[in-house]
C-alpha cells in the first residue's frame, strides 16, 4: 500500500479537508498511491479504552494504518490544539502507528497556535516511536478561498511535505536494525 492522508475535521466543508485533498494530489503528482480518509465519511466510535477496539471500521482502519507506507494528518486547530477526533483516531488505532512517518497539515484562524501539533506529535513518538516529520504546513483562514488554496507557499509547503513524507518512509523501510540481523 501507499501513503494515507486522514482528514480529521468532522466539518465537510472544512479548511483542513482542502489540505488534505491537495496533499494526497501531491503525493500523487510524485508517482506514489495515496488514499485520502476523511473521518467525516467513517462515524468512528469514541474512544471507551473497552469495546470500541472491536468495532470493525476501527479494525479495518488499523489495517490500513498498518500497511501504509507514511501517513499525513490534516487537522483543525480548535483552542490551541488539534481537534479532538484526530486524538481519537490515534486512541483508536494506537499500534499500528509503531515506527510509521507521520506529517501534519493544519488549518487555523490565526498565527497563535502554529505549535499546536506538538503534544499529539510528542504522543505519537514517545508511545509509538512514530518518525515525525519536523516541518510541517500551517495554513491560517487568508490561505483559502473556498475549496482553493491560494497561497503559493502553501503549495509549496504541501509539495515539498509529500517530498519528505516519500523520502523518509523510504529511508525508515529500508533500515534494517542491528537487532533484526
Amino acid at each position: 500500500m501507499g501513503y494515507l492522508v486522514f482528514s480529521c475535521s468532522l466539518n465537510p466543508e472544512s479548511r483542513s479537508l482542502v489540505l488534505a485533498r491537495r496533499a494526497a494530489e501531491h503525493l500523487r503528482e510524485k508517482g506514489v498511491e495515496a488514499d485520502l480518509v476523511d473521518l467525516c465519511e467513517l462515524d468512528l466510535p469514541a474512544c471507551d479504552g473497552g469495546a470500541c477496539y472491536n468495532d470493525p471500521k476501527v479494525e479495518q482502519l488499523c489495517g490500513r494504518i498498518e500497511s501504509a507506507q507514511g501517513t499525513l494528518i490534516a487537522t483543525p486547530v480548535y483552542n490551541f490544539d488539534v481537534c479532538a477526533s484526530a486524538k481519537n483516531l490515534i486512541e483508536l488505532t494506537g499500534a499500528p502507528w509503531t515506527k510509521k512517518v507521520v506529517g501534519f497539515l493544519c488549518a487555523a484562524s490565526g498565527r497563535a497556535s502554529y505549535m499546536s501539533v506538538m503534544g499529539l506529535a510528542n504522543s505519537l513518538m514517545l508511545d509509538f516511536r512514530s518518525v515525525i516529520i519536523p516541518r510541517f504546513v500551517y495554513a491560517e483562514a487568508d490561505t483559502f478561498e473556498g475549496d482553493a488554496i491560494t497561497d503559493p507557499v502553501v503549495e509549496e509547503r504541501l509539495d515539498e511535505l509529500a517530498e519528505t513524507l516519500i523520502l523518509f518512509s523510504e529511508a525508515l523501510q529500508n533500515y534494517s536494525s542491528p537487532e533484526a540481523e
